[in-house]
């Protein structure tokens, strides 16, 4: 079950009224520092990420730079972000294609994202979107729990969830959707003990109506 489009617009105007500022959490000077700080923030923090970022891109700035570096050597500068080990293989293999294949640059479609070690659709859509400023939405665990507990969606899985989103929102707001349902999950429509009460689209929220999801 899912709300209408109508309604859908409405929650996300609202949304836009109480969060005003919402943006990506990961700081980035340009697409490079944005896709490797979206590989750290796998099962992270971004507030962590943004501490390890900061004195990581100090010294490395370009594809080339992390080349120089061994698998150990690298785990060592990400050791904080976990599963750094195999975050070390994939940022140092996309280093790898990204010198081969793309000149250093970072590629701006998703199926060339995709392609990378360590980038997964939600990680691809979260440079285009931020990086590129094309219309996409990036589907993380807030994401995928406010959508479907509002109506915006009505899915057990990721990919789905992100089409019903498509569909339901105009194109033209599916970035800023994003990151608003991601300020929403983390300030109110949190996992444990969401707090309906205070939250400013309840009349609209399916979840609201039925507490049963």
């Amino acid at each position: 079950m899912r709300i209408s489009k109508e309604e859908a617009l409405k929650v996300i105007e609202i949304l836009k009224k109480i969060y005003p500022n919402a943006k990506s959490g990961l700081k980035f000077n340009n697409p490079f520092e944005l896709l490797i700080a979206t590989i750290l923030s796998a099962q992270c923090t971004d507030k962590r990420v943004n501490i390890i970022t900061e004195r990581l891109f100090k010294k490395y700035k370009t594809p080339e730079d992390f080349l120089k570096l061994t698998p150990e050597e690298l785990q060592e500068e990400i050791r904080e972000c976990g599963l750094y080990r195999n975050k070390s293989k994939s940022i140092l293999e996309t280093c790898r294609i990204l010198k081969e294949k793309h000149n250093g640059k970072v590629p701006d479609t998703l199926e060339e994202l995709m392609a990378l070690p360590g980038v997964g659709r939600k990680t691809a859509n979260v440079v285009l979107s931020n990086a590129f400023s094309k219309d996409a939405i990036a589907v993380d665990t807030h994401v995928f729990r406010v959508s479907n507990r509002i109506g915006l969606a009505d899915s057990k899985d990721v990919l789905t969830t992100e089409k019903q989103l498509m569909e339901i929102i105009p194109k033209n707001l599916w970035s800023i959707s994003h990151h608003l349902l991601i300020y929403h999950g983390r300030n109110l429509c949190t996992a444990r003990k969401p707090k309906c009460d205070k939250c400013p689209v309840k009349e609209f929220c399916l979840y609201f109506k039925g507490r049963k999801i």
